[in-house]
């Protein structure tokens, strides 16, 4: 059980507004705001080069500290400067060919999907689309129907930016390997308010990002690779951190995850990052998700009985995202309607998971991400904010 008074006083951005975006970019605990704070200050003292070094324990550290968090080795962890940074590198080192076939879920995130057209445009590859199920999570069997010895690379997204679906990331992962496909999963959204584990999740590779739900900072990612899986992948944008360069003509790639890891680095954000995952794994993983799922139900339901309100999430099981619209209130307006009095939410487009939300003739929606720190009354009061929004 989660000590909610101490993770509020922990979290001094929740006293004074009801904060539901962890899925934008949460409110960091004082440890990491201690820990980022801290080494910039002994950087503007002593520079940067013999800071990071009094820390490299600590950050060499933090490979153990990100695997012990995503159920992988401490050599199958990268870090990067974003998820996207994390996915592109992914994406970049899987050796697509001609007439190679790609499968994405109707809730392909648009920065992947984008890059995976601008890649099919380069190799000539095609980017299809695995139906939804009747409940909108990926389907399986549609999935197994269109698996063939082309499907060269399966994209699953974990959770959705638009909607509370879980996904069934290990039944898809599973029929994509009977048909000797790789898996890049982007759990962008789900690390940090859900149970990430890569090996009961069965995926090949893995992206994330520090700012949601890990409560960490801005700048920073990570991403894993299975080691039975590496041999299978061409990491291409490297540099002499990922690669040793052995003589005028030749270099020795590592053989880790860390071929992915770039030389420069913020190194108070990543020691902040650290510093969030451990966090989170202090407080258990399962304590959270249970707490995040309990503050999205009960968000959920009370916005449900609301006249002229529409819950948007989809799928049968469920996270800490909650999407709604408002009749007669476009969602940018109830967005910022719900700011002013002190809720802060966000808006979701259909720039962000086109296919799905053309398919649900949806233009925008409400989401609201409240993470363990928001307490019922803060729910309770959200609720009653949306209840007094007027067409």
């Amino acid at each position: 059980m989660l000590d909610l008074d101490a993770l509020r006083a922990d979290t001094p951005g929740c006293r004074d507004q009801v904060f539901l975006d962890s899925a934008g970019s949460s409110l960091p605990p004082g440890p990491v705001l201690e820990e980022v704070i801290g080494h910039l200050r002994r950087e503007a003292r002593v520079g940067g080069y013999r800071a990071a070094g009094e820390r490299a324990d600590d950050i060499e550290g933090g490979h153990a500290v990100l695997a012990d968090l995503l159920g992988c080795a401490p050599d199958e962890v990268a870090f990067t400067d974003s998820a996207t940074r994390s996915w592109l590198s992914l994406l970049d080192s899987v050796p697509l060919a001609p007439g190679d076939r790609v499968l994405i879920s109707e809730v392909e995130y648009g920065a992947n999907a984008v890059a995976l057209l601008r890649l099919a445009e380069r190799n000539g590859t095609t980017v299809e689309t695995v139906p939804s199920d009747g409940d909108g999570a990926l389907s399986v069997p549609a999935l197994r129907a269109m698996l063939d010895e082309r499907v060269a690379l399966v994209s699953l997204v974990h959770v959705p930016t638009n909607s509370g679906l879980v996904n069934p990331v290990r039944e898809a992962a599973e029929a994509a390997h009977d048909a000797g496909a790789l898996v890049l999963l982007d759990a962008c959204q789900s690390v940090g308010q859900l149970p990430v584990r890569m090996e009961e999740l069965g995926v090949d590779m893995l992206s994330g990002t520090g700012r949601k739900w890990l409560r960490g900072p801005r700048g920073t990612g990570f991403l894993a690779v299975r080691r039975a899986s590496a041999h299978r992948l061409w990491p291409r944008l490297i540099d002499h951190s990922g690669a040793e360069w052995e003589s005028a003509g030749t270099y020795r790639l590592r053989g880790d995850a860390r071929a992915y890891q770039l030389w420069e680095f913020g190194a108070a954000e990543r020691l902040g990052l650290i510093a969030a995952a451990r966090y989170a794994l202090d407080l258990g993983i399962a304590e959270i998700a249970a707490a995040v799922a309990d503050r999205a139900a009960r968000l959920r339901s009370g916005l449900a009985e609301i006249p002229g309100v529409a819950v948007r999430d989809i799928g049968r099981e469920h996270g800490g995202i909650v999407t709604f619209t408002r009749a007669g209130v476009p969602a940018p307006d109830a967005a910022a309607a719900l700011r002013e009095r002190g809720i802060a939410v966000t808006v979701s487009s259909a720039a962000t998971t086109r296919i799905d939300m053309a398919r649900r003739g949806l233009e925008t929606v409400v989401r609201a991400s409240p993470h363990y720190f928001v307490s019922h009354t803060d729910i309770d009061t959200a609720i009653g904010a949306v209840a007094a929004l007027k067409p």
